[in-house]
């Protein structure tokens, strides 16, 4: 064959080899091999090496759990755990059939490192055999398994139990800011991590009581079953055959039981260093040290006891000189440290005494009762810091900025299903919600013909009911709309957000969203600002276009108009109104209805003459100077004029002068905040409109 046919073939047969030895495949065979001891007879050359293997198996895991930092650090001890004491039943059985069928040619019978155990601990006695292997038996089994158990079912309890208040601690921090939303999801790993691994070393700490029950049974049954093969099939002696299994059962009882003790000792380590970071040296070490007095006196103890008559000198004496010179050396060590510290500089003023920290003003707080805590963790659905996350990015893509993280914390002062919305710490919404419950609307104002409490909507003030789970079905069959508690407090939120806007946008969110904006427009910004137009003219501005509901994400257009306005404009009022201009394409983009028509009730000329002679001053201080009565009609025409419109399913904007356009929304929006009134400048040429009347 050539060389170049066999060349695919030896690449072929490298790939084929790397591949086995991937290593999930090794651990595949390694777990079946393991199976495979229960079966399969073994070879004493082969129950050496793995006998040998399990000791060193064993101590490696005690060597890790001694330099784990943290106990999650060793996420995976509790399937190794099963993994070792798997090995260590296989390697039990397979020496077992081994004494068992030729325990009566010699100490060596079942391999060396048996024999070995058995001959070393025993001394040729197999009653001191007998009782080292008891005791060993009784110390993983009675002391450390039981305790390494009983800090593992106590640590997985709490855990569980803290688990929701960490969670809402986890999203307050969030909400407020001090952590990102990287740093939440890393802690919730780690919180998952935590408590899944206390319950699954909770439950593996039952594989080595299992493992010591079961090396005493088998441990039994060696010695009984031995002296029978022994006595009636190989025709010993009753004490020839009582010495020569009895040494190889607890050879092979020993070899076993040394390796579970030292996994029994690495779990409690495990377990054991919950809270506490580092490795076990140095916490050890760190907190022994910590008060070098106390091992004065140690050694002032060793000291006396070593003169008193009878007790040994030197030990005593050895020992109490070594942990006074530990003291001593711990004591100067301290005493450098603290001179070290004094010369260093002072340091800056605490965080708690930080007035930026102790004078803080949350924008926006949600407070819960403690009945809703349950909607920071649910069971099933989105969790209310996820939906509150939702709100801010729907306002984002409406209002055109962020709003400010809005905080969320409990208030043991409220009743249990009650919260309350604070802005810059004021109360200026609150409700009441029932948690696993429903509430449905009919958004024609009908009667809700379902069993339930009746309410209102907190935040349009519409009629509604709490519901049951069960009745969801039937509502949302019968058209009524049905939203869950969480839902109907972002759903308030929206709504105090949206109408709080300019009060929000503050001088540095401002500044914020200029800065935001693309390179191609940094020109602009330079051009305006501060030589054109101050933050603080723009921030007004833009306060005054969310004020009735005017998306500001066109920002490069607003700042354009501002830049064009703002050379002869006599103030603020101007501005906006040139800026409402600029954006006359977005504001009746908003106003079409479903037809693509923008439906619009115009201002009658008498009326706009009656608004123009009524406004005195001039520029900034020019004012609205009607009288009452004239007012009320106003009002009781254009709200008719509105309702009618409306009844007919059409959301009408009234249509005035650029001049009268600010006064005559500032009597509307009184009664009516969620209609728009537009100037003729601000109906784009290209807009179909839908004339529904004069007022």
């Amino acid at each position: 064959m050539s060389e170049s046919a066999l060349k695919p073939a030896g690449i072929f047969a490298v790939a084929s080899l790397k591949s086995m030895l991937r290593t999930d495949v090794l651990f595949a065979v390694g777990i079946i091999a393991i199976l495979a001891l229960l079966i399969l007879p073994t070879p004493r050359w082969l129950l050496d090496i793995l006998l040998a293997g399990s000791i060193t198996f064993s101590v490696t895991i005690l060597m890790t759990a001694l330099f784990t930092r943290r106990a999650l650090d060793f996420s995976t001890f509790p399937a190794i755990l099963l993994i070792a004491t798997m090995l260590r039943l296989g390697l039990n059985i397979a020496s077992t059939r081994l004494i068992l069928s030729k325990g009566h040619e010699g100490p060596d019978a079942a391999g060396r490192v048996i024999e070995a155990f058995g001959g070393f601990v025993m001394q040729g006695n197999y009653v001191i055999g007998m009782i080292v292997f008891a005791i060993l038996v009784i110390v993983n089994f009675v002391v450390i398994t039981r305790g390494s158990g009983r800090i593992a079912e106590v640590a997985a309890r709490f855990s569980l139990d803290a688990m929701p208040g960490k969670q809402m601690a986890i999203d307050a921090d969030l909400s407020a800011g001090v952590i990102t939303e990287t740093d939440a999801r890393d802690r919730r790993k780690t919180l998952e991590a935590e408590s899944n691994f206390f319950g699954a070393m909770d439950g593996a700490s039952k594989f080595v009581r299992g493992d010591a029950i079961a090396g005493l049974l088998i441990t039994l049954i060696n010695i009984i079953g031995g002296i029978v093969i022994g006595v009636a099939q190989m025709e010993m002696s009753l004490s020839a055959a009582g010495a020569s299994y009895t040494l190889l059962t607890i050879g092979d009882g020993l070899v076993s039981q040394i390796p579970a003790l030292i996994v029994s000792i690495a779990a409690g380590l495990l377990v054991s260093k919950a809270g506490v970071d580092g490795a076990a040296d140095e916490a050890l070490a760190a907190q022994f040290g910590e008060h070098p007095k106390a091992l004065g006196l140690v050694a002032g103890v060793l000291l006396i006891m070593a003169l008193l008559p009878g007790l040994p000198f030197i030990p005593f004496m050895a020992l109490g000189l070594a942990v006074g010179g530990g003291a001593i050396f711990i004591q100067k060590k301290k005493t450098a440290l603290a001179a070290a510290d004094e010369l260093k500089p002072a340091a800056p003023t605490r965080p708690d005494d930080d007035p930026q920290v102790m004078l803080a003003i949350d924008d926006l707080r949600i407070e819960l009762g403690y009945g809703l805590l349950p909607l920071i963790n649910p069971e099933k659905g989105p969790r209310l810091t996820d939906q509150v996350k939702a709100v801010r990015r729907a306002i984002a893509q409406e209002l055109g900025f962020v709003t400010p993280k809005v905080r969320i914390l409990d208030n043991m002062q409220l009743p249990a299903n009650a919260y309350v919305i604070r802005l810059k710490e004021q109360e200026v919404a609150k409700g009441d919600l029932r948690p696993g419950q429903f509430l449905v609307m009919d958004g024609s104002g009908a009667q809700i013909g379902l069993a339930g409490e009746p309410t209102l909507e907190p935040a349009f003030g519409l009629d509604a009911m709490w519901i049951d789970d069960s009745l969801r079905e039937e509502a949302s069959l019968k058209g009524l709309t049905v939203v869950d508690a969480a839902t109907v407090l972002t759903t308030h939120l929206t709504e105090i957000i949206k109408s709080e806007a300019p009060e929000l946008l503050s001088y540095a969110e401002t500044k914020k969203l200029i800065d935001a904006l693309p390179e191609k427009h940094r020109q602009l910004v330079s051009d305006l600002v501060p030589s054109v137009a101050t933050i603080t003219s723009i921030q007004r501005v833009l306060q005054a276009l969310l004020n009735e509901k005017i998306s500001i994400r066109d920002l490069p257009t607003i700042l354009e108009a501002i830049a064009e306005a703002a050379p002869t404009s006599q103030g603020t009022a101007q501005l906006v109104e040139h800026v409402r201009a600029r954006l006359a394409r977005q504001i009746c983009g908003a106003l079409k209805g479903a037809d693509g028509a923008a439906p619009i009730v115009t201002l009658s000329p008498a009326w706009e003459e009656a608004f123009t002679g009524a406004l005195t001053g001039e520029g900034e201080i020019k004012q609205l100077a009607m009288t009452p009565s004239a007012l009320q009609d106003f009002v009781a025409a254009a709200l008719s004029k509105l309702e009618s419109a409306a009844q007919d399913g059409h959301r009408a904007a009234i249509v005035t002068s650029a001049s009268v356009r600010p006064f005559v929304r500032s009597v509307i929006e009184r009664v009516r905040p969620q209609t728009l009134v537009l100037s003729q400048n601000e109906i784009h040429p290209h807009t179909r409109l839908k004339t529904l009347g004069s007022i």
